[in-house]
């Protein structure tokens, strides 16, 4: 009786969060906090890209440094994001800055090492070939590399954003909006329907986020490969490779 009561209890409280009016219109209704937590995770995803991607393709294409890269990004990624926040206040203030710095410390490491595997991951023989009938070193990384490299790309784009949004709500501790505001007002003030709409909204925003990302992953693969990844067993390297 208790796991029923429990249920309606959750049921309850999302009908009562959704059918509030505030959340239907102004500035607390949930198409404008979607809005929010969507515009810092994009600002935080393409801050990220522009500084790993870039870094990635060099070390990926001379293969010197990916050790040191894998590490530092394993380490990167054990650092807690609320005390990012806090040093990031403490360090510029209140404000989007203090947000998007942990935000984007946090997507730069999977971006990194997917960009930099990916590119390490392209045929030596294809490479060869492409210098063999006159490329240079550019062209063979952006015209050869890069699209083979793509799938592998995405598969870091895609841990990295499903990261950014689940972790956007910290914005909320810093006054900003997004859907946080939901959890850690309802959590403050025991409004229990607001946090529980607000946790699931993030966690259905990340889910269609991971669809998104599976679908581009899925035609940025070449048909070939994509029917090898088929026939392969599970656990294989083809299948191994693909889910970063």
């Amino acid at each position: 009786m208790g796991d029923g009561g429990g249920a309606v209890n959750w049921f309850g409280w999302l009908h009562d969060f959704f059918a509030d009016p505030a959340h239907r219109s102004g500035p607390d209704s949930i198409l404008d906090r979607v809005l929010e937590h969507l515009a810092f995770s994009a600002e935080a995803l393409l801050l990220a890209a522009l500084l790993a991607v870039p870094l990635g393709l060099l070390i990926g294409y001379t293969g010197r440094g990916l050790f040191l890269v894998t590490a530092l990004t394993g380490i990167a990624r054990a650092l807690p994001t609320l005390g990012l926040v806090t040093l990031a206040v403490l360090l510029v203030g209140v404000g989007d800055t203090a947000v998007l710095l942990p935000l984007t410390a946090l997507a730069a490491p999977p971006l990194l090492v997917a960009t930099a595997e990916g590119i390490r991951g392209t045929d030596p023989d294809v490479r060869d070939a492409a210098r063999g009938i006159g490329l240079t070193h550019p062209q063979t990384l952006f015209q050869v590399c890069l699209p083979a490299a793509l799938p592998t790309l995405l598969a870091g784009a895609r841990t990295a954003a499903v990261q950014v949004i689940a972790t956007a709500t910290v914005a909320a501790y810093v006054g900003l909006g997004g859907l946080g505001r939901y959890v850690i007002d309802g959590l403050a003030t025991r409004d229990f329907p607001t946090t529980v709409g607000g946790a699931l909204l993030v966690v259905l925003l990340a889910v269609a986020v991971q669809l998104l990302f599976a679908l581009l992953i899925r035609y940025a693969t070449p048909r070939g490969a994509r029917t090898a990844h088929v026939d392969e067993p599970a656990g294989s390297p083809a299948l191994s490779k693909e889910s970063i």
